[in-house]
């Protein structure tokens, strides 16, 4: 018995047509980068054949001794066999979809441009009618129960064309004795090349390709976990921690490692979330767990490194002070190295917390930093590197003979650490007004210090108690004494340093503002004096006050920094 009419001839037509894009000339070109019409009028044909063979096997009518049957469907089984081998290379086609400009589209849905940087990407997402196609070849692929094929063809595909991808951004394989003989500019630029190429992977290759395969083979029976692990196979997730693994476990634990190692966690924390959400499955398990052991050793690392740092200030040895008082290069080098620090503040927030009291061997004053209010770790660790700072500061000063020396080195030193702490918010904030405070108070005692040390005995001349009862030969000796004090303390001070130009000319006028007067008083009472000669005492008012402007502290030598 023959097969119902109207079957055998869709039949046939859909036979014919398979058989048709099988022939030599046909399969020169591809189907679907043809006419659409072409492209329905193929899938149309091999949804007609698997339905035929569908009705045929569950014919009535079939049997083993139905010859006319059994021949329609061992042609079906020959022709689909055509068609699948068809479908999966049209499958590939698409799939290689980078290479064929039809099927890439920086316009797609599956693509966020700005997380690309167009020097290290060269890459559009495919485009809503590859999707579709790919979609369509796979569903057709299921119906005749060959799914597998397309899967096959979609992890070598994918896979070849990941590994070209990340070897074209510039990814590497080193081992961790390469990442440790690196110099530290090749480290730089390393550390930078990864960064972009790891956020272009993370947020960029790796989630098209994850949504890629997803929106291909999802809700055909496949379970989720398989698909994670289509995806996990195609990406190159391993290879791209390596570096990082490397730098966690070998990069040096010195001071100027510090800000490779917080590039690196910075990276790794801003990526983590996305690579939790990507890599959720079990099956790629160990992917989470390698990025988050990265993470807590390159945190680590950084404490560690914050440790070293402060016993290196600690332990800093100067062989002579500063000449002139100047602002000293560990105070440079330590506010430029913390300030450097604070701009990490959001990636160190969750810095594991340290011990912060100071062995018993150290003459450095316990803090209460219970009464700095709340501090993150971070901030508490900082505050403790300028209290030590401040601490080797009052050793220096010590190495001067001359004691107004002595505090106008700290006046000049602690300046500059309240300076560049203001001049940086991220730092001020973090430190808070309770220490900036103490660091006030610490400027306000070395600037009494430093007038009571220099001009306490110039004063000392000025003092009118008893000058009106005083013979004139006294009353000219204390003249002369202030006169040659002065001299003494300006030439003294004139090879002094005070290299900020502001601070110099508030310690100026801060001198006038007590010398002047005490001054003015003392010639008021010289001239009822010296009756005999009116004129000169208000001179001398005149000539000295015109010294003290234009001299006084403004003998201090300016240096710019």
């Amino acid at each position: 018995m023959e097969p119902p009419h109207n079957v055998s001839v869709a039949f046939e037509s859909a036979v014919s047509i398979i058989l048709q894009r099988d022939s030599s000339a046909a399969r020169e070109g591809m189907i679907f980068e043809g006419d659409r019409n072409e492209i329905d009028q193929y899938l149309q044909a091999v949804d007609e054949i698997a339905r035929s063979m569908k009705l045929m096997s569950t014919s009535e009518d079939w049997s083993e001794a139905n010859i006319v049957i059994q021949t329609a469907i061992a042609r079906a089984n020959s022709v689909i066999q055509i068609a699948i081998a068809r479908l999966v290379d049209e499958f590939v086609n698409i799939l290689s979809y980078p290479f064929n400009p039809r099927y890439s589209s920086s316009s797609s849905s599956l693509t966020d441009t700005s997380l690309y940087d167009e020097d290290y990407l060269d890459y559009d997402a495919p485009s809503t009618e590859a999707v579709y196609h790919l979609r369509s070849i796979v569903e057709r692929m299921n119906s005749v129960g060959h799914v597998g094929q397309c899967i096959q063809a979609y992890r070598k595909v994918r896979k070849t064309l990941m590994e070209a991808r990340c070897c074209s951004l510039g990814t590497e394989k080193l081992s961790t004795g390469d990442v440790r003989g690196l110099e530290a500019v090749e480290l730089e630029a390393m550390i930078k090349r990864w960064k972009r190429i790891a956020n272009v992977c993370v947020r960029g290759l790796f989630a098209i390709e994850k949504q890629l395969c997803h929106e291909i083979f999802q809700g055909l029976g496949i379970d989720t976990e398989d698909l994670d692990a289509y995806f996990l196979e195609t990406v190159s997730a391993i290879q791209l921690l390596n570096f990082a693994e490397a730098m966690s476990t070998t990069c040096p634990r010195s001071p100027e490692r510090l800000f490779s190692i917080l590039e690196l966690l910075q990276t790794m924390s801003y990526l983590l979330p996305d690579m939790e959400v990507l890599f959720q499955s079990k099956a790629s398990e160990s992917i989470r767990i390698q990025a988050a052991e990265i993470l807590r050793r390159l945190s680590g690392a950084a404490k560690e490194i914050l440790c070293k740092f402060e016993k290196a200030v600690l332990h800093e040895l100067s062989p002579f002070p500063v000449p002139g008082g100047a602002i000293d290069s560990l105070t440079m080098s330590v506010m430029k190295y913390i300030i450097r620090i604070s701009v990490y503040e959001k990636t160190l927030v969750e810095l594991p917390s340290m011990d912060l009291k100071y062995s018993n061997d150290l003459m450095i004053p316990d803090m209460k930093f219970q009464e700095l209010g709340e501090q993150t770790p971070l901030a508490l660790q900082l505050i403790r590197i300028i209290v030590i700072l401040q601490f080797k500061l009052e050793v220096k000063s010590k190495e001067y003979n001359d004691a107004a020396l002595a505090h106008l080195f700290m006046i000049s030193n602690v300046h500059y650490i309240i300076e560049r702490i203001e001049g940086c918010s991220e730092l001020k904030t973090m430190i808070g007004t309770d220490y900036f405070k103490q660091l006030m108070c610490i400027f306000g005692r070395a600037v009494i210090s430093y007038q009571r040390s220099t001009w306490l005995s110039v004063f000392h001349c000025l003092r009118d108690e008893w000058i009106l009862w005083m013979d004139k030969t006294a009353v000219r000796g204390r003249l002369k004494s202030f006169n040659a004090l002065f001299k003494k303390v300006l030439a003294t001070q004139a090879a002094w340093s005070v290299p900020d130009l502001q601070l110099r000319e508030e310690l100026r006028i801060l001198i006038l503002h007590k010398l002047i007067p005490c001054y003015y008083i003392f010639m008021r009472r010289f001239c009822l004096k010296m009756p005999k000669r009116p004129s000169r005492p208000h001179q001398n008012i005149k000539d000295h006050q015109s010294i003290c402007e234009t001299s006084g502290v403004a003998g201090y030598n300016c240096q710019t920094l």
